[in-house]
Formats: C-alpha cells, structure tokens, sequence
C-alpha cells in the first residue's frame, strides 16, 4: 500500500487520496496501525472515521473494475437469492443481487476469489458476475433472508424427538424441529434476547425482541401450533401432557460455536399455550463499568459508593433495564482475591469466576430470605441478592449492610427516590433505612440512533415543547431552532433506525441531610428535590442529554421515560 511514506499507484489508498476522501497523513495513520493490530485497512479507515464503508467499496471498484452498488436502492430479490444455498452464502459472504442478460450478478466480500465465483457459476448454472458491497449491508442483506426463511409444507407431528443439543444438525427433518431450531437460530444472529410464539386464531405467531422492542418475524397456520409447543416441552423438561397450568423449563443449545442457556416459559391462552424463551449466551464477555456509559460526575459518585467498606446498594428499574448487567459490572469492579463475594439469585444469568454463586429454589424452601440467613454465616465480604422480592427479604439485608457487609439487590421502582419509600412501605423500618442504605442507581435502557443512517433536522422550540414540555429552553425563543437527530431505518439496522441499546443513570447518594428526611418518612418528591439539589441528575435529565449529542431521539426518550 505504501512504502517509506510514498502511496503505490492502484492501490485502494491511492484511490482514496485521489478522491479527496481521505489525506496522505490519515493513510499512513491506518497503515501504522495496521501493522499493530494486523487488521483490514479499509476497517481500520472506517473506524478512525477517516472515511466511509461505501467509501471503501467504490476504491475498489476502480481498483478491481467490479461495479459498486447500494443493496439499500436496489432492494434484495428474495428468489434471486434463493438460487444459492443460504448457508453457501453465510459461509463464503456472498448474495445474487440480480439477473441480467443471462448473467448473475452477485455481491462478494472477495470479489478477486476465484474458486468461490467458479462455485457459484455451478450451483446458478449461469456466469457469475461480482458486484461490491459494503459488509455492512451484505451481513444485514443475509441476515433478512435468514429471518424470511419459511417452511412451506408443515404437517401434524404428535411425537415429540429427543431434546436439543446443537442448532446446526440437519440429522431430523421433522417440521415442528425445523421450525423451532430456525426461530432460535435467527434469534441468536439477530441479537433477540427473547422468543415469542403466540397462537392467535387462525395463525401462529411469531417474535423476536431487539433492543428492548418486539418485531414480528414470521406467522405460520395455527395448525402447527400443537407440535411446536410440544417440542419446546420436550427441549425445555416439561411435561408435554400437561397443557392447563403454566410451565417453566430451560435448555442448552449450540448455535454457530456459541452456547446459549434457555429459559421457557408456556402459559395457557384462549388458542393455545404461549411460549416465551429467554437467550442467555453462555460465557459471554463480562461488561464492565466503563462500558457502562455513566456519566463522569455520576460513575465517580457510584465508584466510592461501591467501595465503601459495608452498607446497602440498590439498582432499581422495570424488567428487561439492564439492572442485572450493571450488578454484575459492579461485583466485576469490587472482587479481588482479598474478598469474599457471595451471589443469590434465581436464575443464575451469568458465571463469573471467582464469585460463589447460589441458584434459588423455591420448592426446596431455598428462597432469597431463608438463604441470605445462611449465608451471613459463611462469613461474606459482599453479599449480592438478586432481587428485593418480600419486606423479609428486605429487612435481613438491611440487617445484614448494618453488620458490616456490603449489600446489593434490585427493586421494582420508578425512580431511585422510590426505592427510599418502597422499602418503608415493606416494612423497613426508616432508622434502618437511613443508616445502611448508601444509594439507589434508577436506570433505562434506550435505543441508540442507527450511526448509519439518522438524519439530523431543524426544528423550533416551539415543535419540539410540544411533544416535551420540560425540555430546557431557557433564554430560547418558540421560533428559535434546535438540531437533532432523529430514526430514518436503513438495511443495516432493519428498517427500525436504531442499532443497538445505551443505560441512562439517575444516581441517589445517601447524605447526612437525606438520612434525616428518610427518618421524617419524608415522601418521595422530596427526596428527589434534596437530591436534586444536591446535584443528582435525574433519569429525564439523562435523556435529554442524550438527545442533544445525537445518541438518541426524542420519540425513543419520550418512549422509555415517563
């Protein structure tokens, strides 16, 4: 590409340059780093932010002579694709874009292999002509062909096979098994964290959950229904007979290398039984707290609250915000070899080596009071419970903070001052209260603008106060504008315009003055307006902020945040 800081003609930086796409300088900057990291140039170009993906494709358009063309303008033909095995495709990135004078053209990561074109030649029976793409909109172009994929012809299937241990096997071709080992492995390349398959009356459903919202995928005849679910109860450990009361089970499967922990639950519905599964990825890596996206002035409040050397830490937020991932980013932080951290919790979502953890079990009379009594006397350090279920439970693990351990648990409240009330309202007393609760950490989990297509607009106060009253707007004029950005939806991100998901924070830090407001049984609100006062940023605050630098929209906080 270059040598001794001199760019060789006809390679891809030569054409970049040429181009005015990116200078001599930022070149030899990505080939520096190249030969550190070992990398593909072209990547390392993209994420300096030196230049773009389609930037990339159209340098080596002229450097190979292959056309460069947009699969978002042209859209992907599901039957022109279909001429090609889809594993084919996943294996060898590749995709038939179009046909054209007896020709296919097909979109390729390596458009220069030849073994791969010769392949291709075969299996179409037509001369192969490679196009570039960006791999952004190939990967995403592949993964909506997965999610399409059908089977046509379902019949009945009333015995059930043997439980499911990997996804990639095609040794049984019985259609419920196709069906189910589809949904599970499109959910796994689509990043679901859930499954839903929903009987309605004529059709059976089914959805995934991305990023928090749920996106239908496929419906099938409602026919199908019985084996399917009786499939799921044979994956899951249920009984298959049982179809009147709700069931729970979980499973293991494999899909492309990676190992997933199920968690199924059917309930009974006017069509049939409900099935939702919950993905876990087995041995996924740890999050830690920088990657949290805390704000500088809040991760430094939380840091020294975490290592206070006992006291009592509450994480609070609905279901599915994110508060397990932040305490498990938390015991991250804390444990070392010189402490001793204990985990109760039901399930077990996540192993982390060096911690005990212990798996709840009701039935057995292993609940989270029963087993935090035990554990204070297998001599803790940190104590972790993974939720504050019962006003029991609440007061063994305040006791527990005022005995000299460090306490973390979650709650069900809106905000962090809630948490101060709620824990009164289950019966702990507020002396105790105000001597072991340390602070409350309230989050959400947002929706990140696709980087790839938001379009930022101009709009006035005015418009922008009537769908958010409280966004500030001191000193503006209603005919003043503002820049933001808002969803468009392009190929790499499904059409949605969000890719992925963010926490925003609303951190409680229990003072000297709260600890007396909290001995009053001072309400909520004033709670909140102390803290605020004392330099809390609320969760509503937090969003705005991520309005203003582009992380998010204003419909997507306005979604989340009450």
């Amino acid at each position: 590409m270059a040598e001794n800081n001199v760019v060789i003609p006809g390679s891809i930086g030569y054409f970049l340059i040429k181009g005015n796409i990116i200078t001599e300088e930022q070149l030899f900057h990505a080939l520096e780093l190249q030969s550190q990291e070992k990398g593909l140039l072209g990547q390392i170009l993209v994420d300096l932010g030196y230049c773009t993906e389609a930037d990339i494709s159209r340098a080596i358009e002229q450097k190979t002579g292959c056309k460069y063309v947009s699969i978002e303008e042209i859209g992907v033909n599901f039957a022109i694709a279909n001429l090609i095995p889809i594993e084919y495709s996943v294996k060898k990135g590749v995709l038939p874009l179009y046909e054209e004078d007896g020709k296919l053209f097909v979109a390729m990561k390596n458009p220069n292999d030849v073994v791969t074109r010769d392949n291709l030649s075969v299996l179409a029976g037509m001369e192969v002509v490679p196009v570039i793409v960006t791999d952004t909109e190939l990967d995403a172009a592949i993964d909506s062909i997965l999610n399409n994929i059908n089977v046509d012809e379902f019949e009945e299937d009333e015995t059930p096979d043997e439980a499911l241990e990997t996804l990639d096997s095609d040794l049984d071709e019985k259609p419920a098994v196709q069906l189910v080992n589809q949904v599970i492995t499109n959910a796994v390349r689509s990043g679901a964290s859930d499954i839903h398959f929903e009987p309605m009356e004529k059709s059976l459903r089914v959805r995934l959950r991305i990023d928090g919202v749920l996106h239908e995928v496929m419906t099938q005849p409602i026919k199908l229904h019985a084996s399917v679910a009786s499939r799921v109860k044979v994956i899951g450990g249920m009984d298959i007979a049982e179809r009147r009361i709700p069931q729970d089970g979980r499973t293991t499967v494999k899909v492309d290398e990676r190992t997933f922990d199920i968690r199924i639950a059917v309930l009974p519905s006017v069509y049939g039984e409900k099935i939702v599964m919950r993905l876990l990825e087995r041995g996924s890596k740890s999050v830690q707290l920088k990657d949290i996206n805390f704000s500088k002035d809040q991760e430094a409040k939380f840091l020294n609250t975490i290592h206070l050397p006992y006291g009592f830490l509450l994480v609070t937020g609905p279901t599915g915000s994110g508060k397990s991932t932040t305490l498990y980013a938390t015991l991250a932080e804390v444990s070392d070899i010189s402490k001793h951290v204990i985990t109760l919790e039901d399930p077990v979502e996540r192993r982390m080596a060096g911690l005990c953890q212990v798996q709840m079990n009701a039935r057995a009379g292993m609940t989270f009071a029963a087993a935090l009594r035990s554990v204070l006397r297998a001599d803790p350090d940190i104590v972790m419970v993974g939720e504050i279920r019962d006003g029991e439970t609440a007061k063994i693990a305040v006791e527990s903070a005022l005995t000299g351990h460090m306490v973390f648990s979650t709650l069900h409240t809106n905000d962090a001052p809630g948490a101060v009330t709620r824990l009164d309202e289950m019966g702990v007393e507020p002396f105790l209260t105000a001597s072991s609760l340390v602070g409350v950490l309230a989050q959400r989990l947002i929706r990140v603008l696709c980087p790839r297509c938001k379009e930022e607009v101009e709009i006035t106060y005015k418009e922008l106060l009537e769908s958010m009253p409280d966004f500030p707007h001191e000193g503006k004029k209603p005919t003043d504008t503002i820049k933001i950005h808002k969803a468009k939806g392009c190929i790499a991100c499904n059409n949605t315009g969000y890719k992925g998901r963010q926490g925003v924070f609303e951190f409680l830090q229990v003072t000297n003055e709260m600890r007396e407001l909290i001995i009053k049984r001072a309400s909520s609100a004033e709670i909140k307006e102390l803290a605020i006062k004392q330099g809390m940023h609320t969760l509503r605050q937090e969003g705005v902020d991520k309005i203003l630098d582009g992380t998010t929209s204003v419909e997507e906080v306005l979604r989340v945040l009450v």
